[in-house]
């Protein structure tokens, strides 16, 4: 049974998308029961999205009711995962007031999350975008970015960030990709050697497999559904390059 302390909450959210799956996860580490509404992410926002949920009409959008605040829409992945993080204190981040121990690991967990999110992120479209041979190369760019920048911040993980044994803000906002990572890696979407780069680095091979096997990281992924459509994106993708290339 629900106390009631237990806040209303509504996600609206799309299984496909990788920025909403980090909300997904955060509301399963913390246990926290919700409603969730799917957005077809195809199809223009319906009117009452934009008026009442999200204007920009983006995703994942975070409605959460309680005594204490009321009613409020929370948007933007990151800014949501922090917000549950902070209202509900748990393994996955120390609070603010807790000592000097617990504002370094808050800042060794930010500088992970900063460094994925400037170093290597942005390779994931690239490799979508690539063309013939220029897939394998982007691939290897994309397996020292990992090497160079994840690599050594993983040293020490047991299995998760800084040797958590639990996961920690670092795994929430990066477990969506290195999830999509290994199962796009298939030679049909992504080089096979993608993957077989990554399995070559130590620390984040290890911890991958400790995110991948966690059930928050899971509970909604249908990799069958996320391959197929990979597929479509690759094939709208190279339509789209071969079209420009006629004019």
């Amino acid at each position: 049974m629900i106390s009631a302390s237990m806040p209303t909450i509504t996600l609206y959210t799309s299984h496909s998308c990788p920025y909403a799956h980090r909300a997904h996860i955060t509301l399963k580490e913390l246990d926290i029961p919700y409603e969730e509404v799917l957005i077809d992410l195809e199809k223009p926002r319906e009117p009452w999205y934009l008026e009442k949920v999200n204007p920009r009409g983006l995703i994942p959008a975070l409605e959460y009711q309680s005594d204490e605040i009321g009613k409020v829409v929370i948007v933007e992945s990151a800014i949501i995962a922090q917000f549950l993080a902070d209202a509900h204190p748990s393994h996955l981040s120390p609070v603010s007031n807790e000592g000097i121990k617990a504002a370094y690991t808050r800042s060794r967990i930010n500088y992970f999350i900063d460094t994925y999110n400037t170093k290597v992120a942005s390779y994931m479209m690239q490799l979508f975008m690539a063309q013939g041979d220029a897939k394998e190369e982007k691939s290897k760019q994309w397996v020292a970015a990992w090497e160079k920048e994840i690599e050594p911040l993983l040293e020490g993980a047991d299995p998760f960030f800084m040797g958590s044994k639990e996961m920690t803000m670092a795994e929430v906002h990066v477990a969506p990709f290195i999830i999509r990572l290994y199962s796009l890696s298939n030679g049909d979407i992504f080089p096979v050697s993608l993957k077989e780069g990554i399995e070559k680095l130590p620390n984040i091979s290890k911890w991958a497999k400790a995110v991948m096997a966690k059930e928050s990281v899971t509970y909604i992924w249908d990799e069958e559904y996320m391959v197929r459509k990979g597929k479509e994106k690759i094939t709208q993708i190279a339509a789209s390059i071969q079209a420009k290339q006629a004019k």
